[in-house]
């Protein structure tokens, strides 16, 4: 079996604006392995955001495919990707989201209580997770009483708490001071080791892009490796 986590092949995309056709996708091809941490770097109106909604099967490909663990998710219908989505996928976002009236461990716990495990296991599994984000001492506390770093940890926690094959992060941390964001990213890191779960990361910042293994940049919808110093 392929141990490739995600095999795009010609992923194109093309949106209808009016009269005109705005290519956003053109021709993406793009492979990771279980375990790779990979950086889509690009600028604004690239096509990175596009490109992690059709992974995440949030958005759909006009032309091509994108397989996540050999399962071409397109031909799922909207139940079964949703199923897919909370069975083998994270969502790290610029903007946490969690929910302000949970607590964190609430919040961590939410993906598996939706995957119908019991409560209390829940709270535990989250639990682990809040600890390994170095959060375990906040787990009942609200994002209102959270720093703006220990919310986002708090949905990394929340992102990986499924033990997904995969995680998409989109600017992760787009909102935050340089300090953290470095400690996010170490962070990221250091989970990608222990659990070792795949990471997309779409980032503006090359700096931080170049501590991953691996970048690719998005450029007029073109996609290219890029190969660090």
């Amino acid at each position: 079996m392929s141990n490739l986590v995600i095999d795009c092949q010609n992923l194109g995309k093309v949106y209808q604006d009016g009269k005109n056709k705005v290519e956003v996708l053109k021709g993406v091809n793009l492979q990771l392995e279980q375990g790779q941490m990979l950086a889509i770097v690009g600028s604004s109106g690239s096509g990175k955001s596009t490109l992690l909604h059709i992974l995440g099967t949030l958005d759909h490909a006009t032309t091509g495919h994108a397989k996540i663990k050999n399962t071409n998710v397109a031909e799922l219908s909207r139940n079964q990707q949703a199923e897919f989505r909370n069975k083998h996928m994270g969502f790290i976002y610029q903007f946490h989201h969690l929910l302000m009236e949970f607590t964190a461990l609430e919040n961590v716990a939410m993906p598996l209580l939706i995957q119908g495990i019991k409560v209390n296991h829940a709270h535990s599994e989250a639990l682990i997770m809040l600890e390994k984000v170095g959060l375990g001492h906040r787990a009942e506390h609200k994002p209102s009483e959270l720093s703006g770093g220990e919310r986002q940890r708090v949905a990394i926690a929340r992102a990986l708490v499924t033990k997904p094959a995969l995680v998409l992060a989109d600017e992760p941390t787009g909102n935050l001071d340089k300090q953290n964001a470095i400690k996010i990213y170490d962070l990221l890191n250091e989970l990608n080791q222990q659990l070792h779960t795949s990471f997309v990361i779409v980032t503006h910042d090359l700096e931080l892009a170049e501590k991953l293994e691996r970048s690719v940049l998005l450029d007029d919808g073109i996609l290219t490796e890029v190969t660090h110093a």
